[in-house]
């Protein structure tokens, strides 16, 4: 006779409880939102439903992000979620998903298994608001489309959550190896692996965590039981737990699991050549002048003009495409640039997320003082036009004002490479100006510095630094020969693409 499912041989048998906080922070402004619109705003935010004000980051929304990661970590990217490998640290930490759906009928369907790890909802503090605006741009004129205007509500940086979460250890589990992933994916906080909310392939959601406590109940001893039941809702910080910075210290881990992800990281530094002009939502309260830089609050609640990944990636997109199709003015290439950047969204177009992120960058040393005063000119007359004298405040710069550019591809293509260096250098020379007012001089940069990484899971890893020298450029250690061998595989696959367009017009 079996026992009652509510018998203790059905229980999971729980022998210890390991709790873990830490304080998640903003390094970037992030949108978690509420999935709904106001009279005010098009993307409003996540909130504490009993305040209406408070932050909230959902713990759905963490478990999402550290089972996303801890799968690529493990397995690479390009699988699909769905086809975990059976016994992988994703399934054994955060449970198995299920093989068929609920209305099959079949003895042998798989509900998949409870999650080992509880992580609580976090309400956030020291928070902030701040907008941002959005437009979507024509790809061949540069200009802003009819009707794709858009805004949107951002937590401000440097806003806390108060993390918690609990790992569940049983009779049945292996404690090292659960230990060992809930550690490799709490490594990605810290590395930049980990983004959370809306648009964070754009440069926003990113976060860090300033320390861990850990602490261990042991349910199979009386005084352990006994301190679960007394202190167990208690936050550590009042149980004088001590902290770590490192996430494998804190939990007794020797090391993480290896890195399988195939990944491709460019970073450039930049001085800033005459002015930058990204416009922020409007002037300043009506007082201030008509267009002002773009600037974010950052640590210290200091307000710092920013190049924000949004335009970046909208101008990267819109030379890549420029490139493409200078190549094979067919259009051939227009399907390459949607596989790295998204495809735009059309009707009947199935979503795909962006496999290059961009990250938004501070610019330091720029001075944001000046106000320029500029007039509209009458063609006809050659004389001012009426009610159209405005003034701005950009962001000018020199070669003391640096601008550092981040750039990772997912699972990159070598002739996807290529594209992204023809891309580096328009960035390079000053041909791929940046923001707004370009046909006056704005936005332009200057190359002081660039680091290529390619990390390849089952192949050879390279990393090579570029700098200028004299009126060329050195590559240290020299792999300009592999370099350029990047660039030609994309005219290869272009001329690919072409071929194969000419084959089907024939059939």
């Amino acid at each position: 006779m079996k026992a009652a499912w509510w018998s203790g041989e059905h229980s999971r048998k729980i022998k210890l409880r390991i709790v873990l906080e830490g304080e998640l922070v903003l390094e970037t402004p992030a949108h978690f939102s509420n999935g709904d619109t106001d009279e005010l705003v098009d993307m409003p935010l996540l909130v504490d439903p009993l305040d209406g004000q408070t932050p909230l980051l959902s713990g759905a929304s963490l478990a999402g992000a550290l089972r996303s990661y801890l799968r690529e970590r493990e397995e690479g990217y390009g699988k699909p979620k769905a086809l975990s490998t059976p016994g992988s640290s994703v399934n054994l930490l955060f449970g198995g998903q299920k093989e068929k759906a609920f209305n099959e009928s079949t003895d042998n369907n798989d509900e998949g298994e409870q999650s080992y790890l509880i992580i609580d909802d976090a309400l956030g503090k020291n928070f902030g608001i701040e907008y941002r605006h959005g437009v979507a741009l024509d790809p061949l004129s540069r200009t802003a489309q009819a009707k794709k205007l858009f805004d949107y509500q951002l937590w401000e940086a440097g806003t806390v959550f108060p993390l918690r979460l609990e790992l569940i250890i049983t009779k049945s589990t292996n404690e090292e190896q659960l230990k060992k992933a809930l550690a490799t994916a709490l490594e990605g906080f810290n590395d930049g692996s980990i983004t959370l909310g809306a648009r964070k392939r754009r440069g926003f959601g990113r976060i860090s965590v300033k320390g861990w406590r850990v602490k261990t109940y042991d349910l199979a001893t009386t005084d352990g039981l006994l301190d679960w039941i007394e202190n167990g809702g208690k936050p550590l910080s009042e149980q004088n737990v001590a902290g770590s910075t490192d996430i494998k210290e804190a939990l007794g881990v020797r090391e993480t699991i290896a890195d399988r992800r195939r990944f491709f990281r460019l970073k450039a530094d930049f001085s800033l050549d005459g002015s930058l002009l990204i416009r922020s939502g409007g002037g300043k309260d009506d007082r201030g002048p008509d267009m002002v830089q773009l600037a974010s609050k950052r640590a210290g609640r200091r307000p710092v003009p920013v190049l924000p990944g949004t335009s970046l990636g909208g101008a990267l997109r819109g030379r890549a495409l420029k490139i493409v199709n200078t190549l094979f003015p067919n259009g051939c290439g227009k399907e390459l640039v949607n596989n790295l950047f998204g495809p735009e969204m059309e009707n009947n177009r199935q979503p795909q997320a962006s496999r290059i992120v961009v990250s938004e960058s501070v610019i330091a040393g720029g001075q944001t003082e000046l106000v320029q005063n500029r007039v509209a000119i009458d063609r006809f007359t050659g004389g001012a036009l009426e009610t159209a004298l405005y003034n701005e405040q950009p962001v000018f710069g020199g070669d003391n004002t640096k601008l550092s550019l981040n750039l990772f591809l997912r699972d990159p293509k070598d002739y996807e490479i290529g594209l992204l260096l023809l891309l580096l250098k328009d960035l390079w020379t000053g041909d791929l100006p940046l923001g707004g007012e370009v046909g006056i001089g704005r936005g332009r940069l200057k190359g002081k510095a660039a680091t290529l990484e390619f990390n390849q899971a089952d192949g050879e890893n390279w990393r090579c630094r570029i700098e200028p020298e004299g009126d060329a450029l050195k590559v240290e250690p020299d792999l300009s020969s592999k370099l350029e061998s990047y660039v030609e595989s994309l005219y290869v696959e272009l001329k690919k693409h072409l071929e194969e367009g000419r084959n089907e017009a024939r059939d």
